[in-house]
Order: structure tokens, then sequence, then C-alpha cells
């Protein structure tokens, strides 16, 4: 398992590559599922030209652990990885990494998806977009 918080850009599939070679017994894991999410240049009717993400450090990643190992539990996994970026983020840049590996499809799919529906509904993460008008604080995240 590994879960990361950056506040530097990274390639989702390289991360992926590396953790697959240097985490995964050969052959244990049949099914990966992987979701990258990405910055949008809009958001409720409004342009955005740039997003500016906070966390709180040392709690956020204990929660991102926390949900990781759940889900490693709860599906059966044979492992997990998480990377979720800090700082400024411009349109198109890598946001999130939520990736799971199982024996089989159906677990991995499940897992990715409820840990990335857990992430946005419960990390302690906060969102302020740069609009051509000003600024302004997300108030919530989009619906899974």
């Amino acid at each position: 398992m590994r879960v990361e918080v950056r506040d530097r850009a990274f390639d989702p599939w390289a991360e992926v590559s590396e953790f697959r070679r240097t985490h995964l017994a050969t052959g244990k894991a049949g099914a990966s599922a992987v979701f990258v999410g990405t910055m949008r240049d809009f958001n409720e009717g409004d342009d955005v030209t740039a997003m500016v993400l906070e966390h709180y450090p040392g709690m956020t990643e204990q929660q991102l652990e926390t949900m990781t190992r759940d889900a490693i539990a709860t599906h059966e996994l044979e492992d997990a990885l998480v990377i979720h970026r800090v700082g400024e983020i411009l349109p198109g840049d890598d946001i999130v990494l939520v990736a799971a590996f199982s024996a089989h499809r159906k677990a991995a799919f499940d897992a990715c998806r409820a840990m990335m529906e857990t992430l946005k509904s419960t990390a302690p993460f906060w969102k302020k977009e740069t609009l051509k008008s000003g600024e302004r604080w997300v108030e919530k995240n989009t619906a899974g």
C-alpha cells in the first residue's frame, strides 16, 4: 500500500507502472482498476483558470491511509495506490490517482470506486478556484 500527498505534478501512468513493478508479486493481481482525476477549466458554469488545493497535513494522509487499508480488507485487494496533489493546479493537471489491484476485476473496480467516493466525501481537502472575475472557495464536490 502506498498513499502520498504531493505538492508537485506526477505522471499517473508512470506511477502505476512503477508500483506494479515494485509492490506487486508476479501473478497475484489479475486486475488493475485505475482512476485519474484531472482539473477541468470550468465549474458551476464558470471558466476556471487555476485552483489552489489545500489540505490538513498529517490528518489528510491518515484519513487516506485508513480509507486505503479499509478498501484492501473489504475488497480483498492485493494492494492499492493513492496519490493526491495539493498546491497550485492548472487546467489539464492530474490531481488524484487511485489504483486498486486484485485477483479479479469486480473487486478492483468496486474498490477503486469506493476509495474515490470516500476520498471525495470525507478527506480534508479545500479548493479555491481562480475565475476571470476573482476567486471562490468550492463549497461542495461534484456528485460521483
